[in-house]
């Protein structure tokens, strides 16, 4: 018995030293220097064209937000241009290795989210274009936002990339860690809130990391209620604040609304259903949220229990992913369901109340619940702090790629030195300076009347 076991053993280390092997040879035919390469091509389309047609379906009233969101600056620009940078990523190298991907990895995707146990952690928290395809996406994409929020809040080329360097070697150096444990090791793997604090390198970031889970500890439901929800005579309803908040007649919950819960309910595992069904929906309507997704029918449906607790619900359209337009891939029967299944490969502990439906007309939706502990960090002019943020993202993102694709071989092709890392500082800084381009080609396309923008003010 020994003996096998240990012929096994020999078998499994032999396997994972092909596997690196194999990631190694790739850089034959793609050197990990290729990845500094971004010149626009000549035939490039035209960004605000990109954008406009990514409108369609979209609510139209909604779309001049969208834009006013986008011209703020730079930076917010790129965060609703994934289609846009989709096209030019499919037109440079990759070493033909897939995994799931974000599709919309940058930055501000990543955050703070409770886990069933109500625990805090840290990872990507939103899969809108998730879709299998090249790791080499995710990177290139998280990359570039490193530097134009980099160059947003004031920080000079130097800083700029050693945030996108420290992001990169901390992906690197995090799948080599996950090439030594199992698949369960992997899919078990967190970044909790009190590992983060433990491990913060002075008093500062500790203190910083206590105030950040205390606030994410706090958005939850009940503290939706002010905000949201109005007295209607015996009855809470969703109080309407247009253009960002407002009811739609068609969403008529006798029939349309409770016909799509039920439909969504089936989605749900046996005991979860179990818990749903202790509530009743008591009122739906349209919540504008994000940038890139602005246009797009997002929704918030109010639930009560029979004790009058509330549920709130995050219903949000799942539309084709920018990454099936380019990315050769499986078919998708039902895009809720697909970022469903991303979202449960990506991250490591997801929503109790997560699950897909579809609409009357047709269309697709997830569900989750509203906020639930989620909490985006807040960008500031600390270089150092934009370092260590970037040291988690990577983190995170080498757990979801490793849990979902060929890890080892994406290891063994970026190797353990910094050459692959020093390649991106150089594309993230050629990518931000296009972003900056056309970000003002927007603008001017706003300014002429080809597009709409409401701006709106705090």
């Amino acid at each position: 018995m020994r003996g096998a076991n240990v012929g096994s053993k020999a078998k499994k280390i032999q396997a994972m030293s092909d596997r690196l092997e194999a990631g190694r040879q790739l850089r034959e035919s793609v050197p990990r220097g290729a990845h500094a390469e971004w010149t626009a091509p000549t035939a490039r389309p035209d960004s605000v064209a990109t954008l406009m047609a990514s409108n369609e379906d979209r609510l139209e009233n909604l779309i001049p937000i969208r834009f006013g969101r986008m011209l703020a600056n730079p930076f917010a620009y790129l965060r609703g241009s994934a289609p846009v940078m989709t096209v030019d990523l499919a037109g440079l190298p990759t070493t033909g290795v897939k995994v799931q991907l974000c599709g919309d990895c940058h930055l501000m995707n990543f955050g703070m989210f409770a886990t069933p146990e109500r625990h805090v952690v840290f990872g990507l928290n939103d899969f809108d274009e998730t879709y299998p395809g090249p790791w080499e996406y995710d990177l290139k994409r998280l990359a570039a936002s490193f530097a134009v929020a980099a160059e947003d809040v004031g920080m000079n080329e130097k800083q700029s990339l050693a945030a996108v360097h420290a992001t990169m070697r901390s992906y690197r150096e995090n799948l080599w860690r996950h090439v030594a444990q199992t698949p369960l090791d992997i899919w078990y793997d967190t970044i909790g809130l009190e590992e983060s604090i433990a491990d913060a390198p002075d008093e500062k970031s500790r203190q910083t990391r206590i105030k950040l889970g205390q606030k994410a500890q706090q958005r939850v439901g009940d503290q939706l209620i002010p905000k949201l929800l109005q007295q209607e005579g015996a009855t809470m309803k969703i109080a309407d604040q247009p253009p960002l908040m407002y009811h739609m007649p068609e969403l008529d919950l006798p029939t349309v609304g409770r016909q799509f819960i039920a439909g969504y309910r089936e989605t749900l595992s046996a005991d979860r259903r179990v818990l749903f069904d202790r509530y009743e929906v008591r009122d739906v309507a349209i919540k504008v949220v994000g940038v890139g997704s602005v246009g797009t029918r997002c929704l918030v449906a109010l639930f009560e229990s029979s004790g009058g607790a509330p549920l709130f619900l995050q219903i949000k359209e799942a539309t084709t992913s920018v990454l099936q337009k380019v990315v050769d891939g499986p078919s998708i029967e039902h895009n809720g369901e697909r970022v469903v299944v991303g979202q449960r490969l990506m991250q490591p502990a997801t929503d109790i109340f997560l699950g897909w439906g579809t609409g009357p007309q047709g269309r697709h939706f997830y569900l989750r619940q509203l906020r639930d502990m989620k909490l985006s960090v807040a960008l500031t002019n600390d270089p150092v702090a934009l370092k260590r943020y970037g040291e988690f993202c990577g983190r995170a993102l080498a757990r979801a790629h490793a849990n979902s694709g060929d890890g080892a071989m994406i290891a063994g092709y970026l190797g353990k030195s910094d050459a692959f890392d020093r390649a991106m500082g150089t594309f993230a800084l050629s990518y931000a300076a296009q972003t900056v381009k056309d970000h003002l080609a927007l603008a001017e396309a706003e300014r002429d009347g080809r597009v709409e923008a409401i701006f709106e003010t705090m």
